[in-house]
């Protein structure tokens, strides 16, 4: 699967521009989503990342300027070591323009990226110097008014062929959880 990035306006285009990204955050907090850590979207992280094998796992809404992970998987033993002896720490908010899931909101697709070295425009994120993460997979979460609330999402530090396997899994898990969240938020329940 390729991905086609839109057009730059001036330079290279980093982060897609958002322009659902207020009604986004107004569905969010109707939904009583986004704002604060969820164990039920911990446990889906979890068993995202026993399926996958991958080392995070991720549930992402994404806001105006930042990213929330409610729920998130990160190994007990950091594969990044710097110079140093230390590990990046990972935590639950992310500006908006590092990672890959901005674009998966904005494309409203499934974004595959077996080895972001491959991809200029990836090459450079944050998340690749910062964590070493070399590949990703994530599918939008969709409400059914068809609003990409945030993502589903798996990464590695080393290139990875997810396979078609792979993109059905993540997209079919992101389709569940996303009716899920909607039917929690009416009956007034967490995720």
């Amino acid at each position: 699967m390729s991905y086609e990035p839109p057009r730059p306006v001036r330079g290279l285009l980093l982060t897609p521009e958002d322009n659902e990204a207020p009604a986004r955050v107004h569905r969010l907090r109707r939904l009583g989503l986004g704002e604060r850590p969820e164990p039920a979207l911990d446990a889906f992280a979890d068993h995202l990342a026993q399926l996958t094998g991958a080392p995070y796992a991720m549930v992402n809404f994404i806001g105006e300027q930042h990213q929330f992970f409610a729920g998130l998987r990160v190994p007990a033993f950091p594969p990044v070591v710097r110079e140093d002896g230390t590990s990046p720490e990972v935590g639950r908010v992310l500006p908006r323009g590092h990672g890959f899931c901005p674009h998966v909101v904005v494309r409203r697709k499934a974004l595959v990226l077996e080895d972001v070295g491959d991809y200029p425009r990836f090459a450079g994120n944050p998340v690749v110097d910062e964590y070493g993460i070399r590949s990703y997979l994530g599918a939008p979460l969709l409400d059914s008014s068809g609003m990409a609330l945030g993502t589903v999402s798996v990464s590695d530090v080393a290139p990875r062929a997810w396979g078609k396997t792979g993109l059905e899994t993540i997209k079919a898990l992101a389709a569940d959880l996303a009716v899920r969240l909607e039917r929690s938020a009416e009956d007034g329940l967490p995720p």
